[in-house]
């Protein structure tokens, strides 16, 4: 395994700004680990390795990202308790999977997802805007579930994209507003990142001194953006998600291209 004692400064320094940076502003847009594990494989470390470490100091972030939303009062209770549920054992199945799924035929399936999700932002205007003043319906919010599983797998498999996504199914499916959607995500996602970090590290590709010195700055960076995400209004945040799934949508066909 890979460890930091073994890690040039220069390389150890690098993963520190990249993450620190990228979780500033993953706390909006999400998909963080499109940007972290790609860095730390082009550091030397091990592929499984740094999956595994990088969900491990998700956690982190995820926790950064939510105590200022927390404290504000905008996270959402209504739907969490089965949405947690359906995390936790969507995001083990995934976890289970890591070794035996195709990444390139998830990046591709993701891809297209997010490409919907930005064409579906633009047309609909109050998407993420205000709270809807009617409940969804039955079915929107089964399908929501549904989705919230489905999604769940993959997040315990990789995470890239995974919160990205589920931040517009909460605000489709259950009328959220993006700051509402934001902070149950960071919820959900620790739930998610805990249960295949546990599984990582029955399995042993987990390296704990560096994910913990990198979940460390991930909470910092996650605190910040919680904070900026406070101030900035819902026209901004809708601005910035859909940028962000563009951009993120065309990195990964050009991955699997």
């Amino acid at each position: 395994m890979y460890h930091v004692a073994a890690m040039h400064a220069a390389k150890l320094l690098t993963l520190v700004t990249v993450f620190f940076v990228t979780s500033i502003i993953s706390v909006v847009t999400g998909s963080t680990s499109l940007i972290t594990v790609p860095v730390m494989i082009q550091c030397g470390i091990e592929p499984h390795v740094a999956v595994a470490t990088n969900m491990f100091a998700l956690i982190f972030l995820s926790a950064g990202g939510l105590t200022p939303l927390w404290k504000s009062g905008n996270l959402p209770r209504r739907k969490l308790p089965m949405t947690t549920i359906l995390t936790i054992v969507g995001s083990t199945v995934g976890a289970l999977l890591l070794t035996s799924v195709p990444e390139r035929s998830l990046r591709l399936v993701i891809a297209v997802a997010m490409i919907a999700v930005a064409v579906f932002s633009l047309l609909s205007r109050d998407l993420g805007m205000a709270t809807s003043e009617s409940a969804p319906s039955n079915a929107h919010a089964l399908l929501g579930y549904a989705l919230t599983l489905a999604l769940a797998v993959y997040g315990g498999f990789f995470s890239g994209g995974y919160v990205t996504l589920l931040t517009a199914i909460f605000a489709v499916f259950f009328h959220m507003t993006f700051v509402e959607s934001i902070a149950a995500t960071k919820l959900l996602n620790i739930f998610s990142s805990v249960a295949a970090t546990a599984i990582f590290a029955w399995r042993g590709i987990v390296d704990f001194r560096l994910g913990l010195l990198l979940g460390v700055v991930m909470f910092a960076g996650g605190l910040m953006g919680g904070t900026i995400v406070l101030k900035l209004n819902a026209i901004w945040l809708r601005r910035i998600f859909i940028v962000a799934v563009l951009a993120l949508a065309a990195r990964m066909l050009i991955a699997v291209a």
